[in-house]
């Protein structure tokens, strides 16, 4: 049975360069649904995401910056995009390859949150 999210999930899956994606829970970091290319290690990937997505969350409004829409994390052996869905609790996660055009990835992720 697929999840209310697995139509966000195909659209990010869909763009090319894009290893995985998955929503989990900002709270917990626990995978809530996800698509992944074997060998992804999608429990560790979720738990980061999360942590660090809502850590710049809270941060961007302790700053007085307002809500965070949009979170990349850039590292030496590949990159995570994160962004919140709706006002709620799940983080919508991608996987990107190095190759990955982001930007676009961005467009769809900011679309598929709202």
């Amino acid at each position: 049975m697929r999840s209310q999210f697995a139509g966000k999930l195909d659209t990010l899956g869909r763009i090319r360069g894009v290893s995985g994606a998955m929503v989990v829970g900002e709270s917990d970091g626990l995978v809530i649904d996800a698509i992944l290319q074997e060998g992804t290690r999608g429990d560790v990937v979720a738990a980061l995401a999360a942590s660090l997505y809502r850590r710049a969350r809270l941060a961007a409004g302790a700053a007085g910056l307002g809500s965070s829409g949009f979170m990349q994390l850039d590292a030496e052996q590949g990159r995570i995009c994160a962004a919140g869905i709706g006002s709620g609790d799940p983080v919508l996660v991608a996987i990107p390859e190095p190759r990955a055009n982001v930007g676009l990835i961005r467009t769809e992720m900011l679309r598929e949150a709202k």
